[in-house]
């Protein structure tokens, strides 16, 4: 193997291979009790995801850096599917800047976000979680808490039409509500970055939100928080298959962006209905 591929592998997030069962096993007691008592979650839509075949699943990020509902439905699919049914969640690179994150991450079964592991997580059977509106979606204004959210990212799509799998979308109502989120401020950082301003750590947060939620009360800038006890719904929603596949449609900027639209609006329709069913 070359110097460098081998260098990839050992690093955290570019491994299939750091995911740990037991560790999920240790935890699923605690993510029980979040699930029955604190965010008394309620679901549905389960059947819509295969008892075989992968899938890429894609929804929409809620709740600041804790982000309750994506944990909540890790608990749902290892206590539906069990340990051991291969999945792997896309995590955004910074999450490999700290070790001890990278490591809790990489033994959930987090990769890091990028092509080449998504691409290798399919090739080897598994399905895979996506958040594609990343810390965007996380921090979105509480004004906006019922928007389906991507930032204009697609690459999700491209993998899907490139790797031929189908898209399973899983939308949830309530985790936008474990804090509250006033504004964000990033665009005003972003001018005085360009005037000269170095991002702390040398890292462009991509968000910096101001914020009501606890622990701090109110916080400015994209700090982790612990959400409030708030009823958490999701729902996993039927397939989406698109008409044409391959590396060719994966190619196709207009089709890319038909298919980017027709999932956006299909996961909004999903979201207005679960909302109104509240």
């Amino acid at each position: 193997m070359p110097e460098k591929q081998h260098y990839l592998k050992t690093k955290p997030g570019w491994s299939l291979n750091q995911k740990d069962p037991r560790f999920i096993e240790f935890l699923m007691p605690l993510w029980e009790w979040l699930y029955r008592y604190y965010f008394r979650v309620q679901t549905s839509g389960w059947e819509n995801i295969p008892a075989q075949d992968k899938v890429l699943l894609v929804s929409s990020h809620n709740g600041g850096l804790a982000s309750p509902d994506m944990y909540m439905v890790m608990y749902d699919w290892f206590q539906r599917f069990g340990v051991q049914r291969p999945v792997y969640g896309l995590a955004h690179p910074y999450f490999w800047q700290v070790p001890l994150t990278a490591e809790l991450a990489g033994r959930l079964g987090a990769i890091i976000a990028h092509p080449r592991m998504a691409i290798a997580a399919l090739h080897s059977g598994a399905s895979v979680l996506v958040y594609p509106g990343g810390a965007q979606d996380l921090f979105r204004p509480h004004e906006q808490r019922h928007q389906i959210h991507f930032a204009g990212n697609q690459g999700f799509i491209k993998l899907a039409l490139r790797e031929e799998v189908p898209i399973v979308p899983i939308i949830s109502v309530g985790a936008h509500d474990t804090l509250f989120v006033l504004a964000d401020l990033y665009k005003i950082l972003q001018q005085l970055h360009e005037s000269g301003m170095p991002w702390l750590f040398g890292l462009d947060p991509e968000v910096f939100p101001i914020y009501l939620g606890l622990p701090w009360g109110l916080a400015i800038g994209p700090l982790p928080n612990i959400p409030l006890p708030v009823t958490i719904h999701t729902r996993v929603c039927p397939q989406i298959v698109f008409e044409r596949y391959g590396r060719e449609a994966a190619s196709d900027r207009s089709y890319v962006n038909a298919c980017y639209e027709l999932v956006q609006s299909q996961m909004q329709q999903e979201l207005d209905d679960l909302v109104k069913s509240q």
